[in-house]
């Protein structure tokens, strides 16, 4: 790993993220590009048109005074963003990482995500944005659209960072799920740590065939690997294996299945990242 990207926004998870990219640089070496997108939509406040209820007498004093009023807003938009940043690397640099770059841009979060990544080894989100509902546990509106059209992982991180010792890999035995160990297998990120390798469901012949294929690949590249099935239900087996192990950082494949069929019965990832309080790292 070279480098990675952490999308940082102005909501509670910038500090989490700031602190988990920072984790991940120290371990590979990588350097770190923060980024902050401030959104097209609420561009110039809450895009509110009074030029239409300005009569004749007063249009161009007031249209002019409106122009003048939406120049203030970018600028001061502008320095929120440059501050945001500024806080963010100050916080990056102190948890230890020298090489950290910054970007700030005009946009949509998934036009950035798209445009960046693809120099980058990892991309680095918060859970939920600004604009969540914690009351009601929502995740970020754009974290899905990110991660589904994201073609590097993705670490979505809990609300604070904890120091990561132990993960987790929910292993269904799929294309991603070989990705994420194989990616694991040669890289540096999780070198050390504790590993376990969980299937949920049957441990039929060709499940275990596969978990003993990816439990190989890892004990081969030096982890200590503590393999097996879990019964029930995906989103509550892994829920409850986390927390009875204490398990620090989940890995597993995203959204292996299509847009229609997780409108119809729902979807493992997006269940497991609203449930999860650890950090998910997530690979497509």
């Amino acid at each position: 790993m070279t480098k990675l990207i952490a999308m940082i926004d102005g909501s509670v998870y910038a500090e989490s993220v700031c602190d988990h990219a920072a984790w991940a640089a120290r371990r590979t070496g990588a350097s770190v590009e923060l980024i902050h997108v401030l959104d097209k939509r609420k561009a110039g406040g809450d895009g509110l048109n009074l030029s239409g209820n300005i009569g004749l007498g007063a249009r161009s004093t007031l249209l002019a005074q409106l122009t003048e009023l939406d120049e203030r807003r970018a600028k001061l938009e502008m320095q929120h963003g440059r501050q945001v940043l500024d806080d963010a690397v100050a916080r990056v640099t102190a948890d230890g990482v020298a090489d950290v770059t910054t970007r700030l841009r005009h946009g949509d979060l998934i036009d950035a995500v798209h445009e960046f990544e693809s120099d980058a080894d990892l991309i680095v989100i918060g859970k939920r944005g600004e604009a969540a509902d914690f009351a009601k546990l929502h995740l970020g509106s754009n974290l899905e659209r990110a991660v589904r059209g994201a073609t590097k992982p993705v670490l979505v991180t809990a609300r604070a960072f904890r120091p990561i010792e132990s993960f987790l890999i929910a292993f269904d035995g799929g294309p991603s799920a070989m990705k994420a160990v194989r990616h694991i297998a040669e890289g540096d990120l999780f070198k050390g740590l504790a590993c376990s390798l969980v299937t949920v469901g049957a441990p039929t012949a060709d499940a275990s065939r596969r978990l003993e294929e990816a439990e190989r690949l890892l004990t081969d590249a030096g982890f200590t690997v503590d393999a097996g099935f879990e019964s029930g239900e995906p989103e509550a087996a892994i829920q409850a294996r986390i927390e009875r192990d204490g398990v620090d950082l989940l890995v597993m494949g995203a959204y292996g299945h299509s847009r229609v069929r997780t409108l119809i019965i729902g979807s493992t990832t997006t269940e497991m990242m609203r449930s999860c309080r650890v950090p998910v790292l997530l690979f497509r």
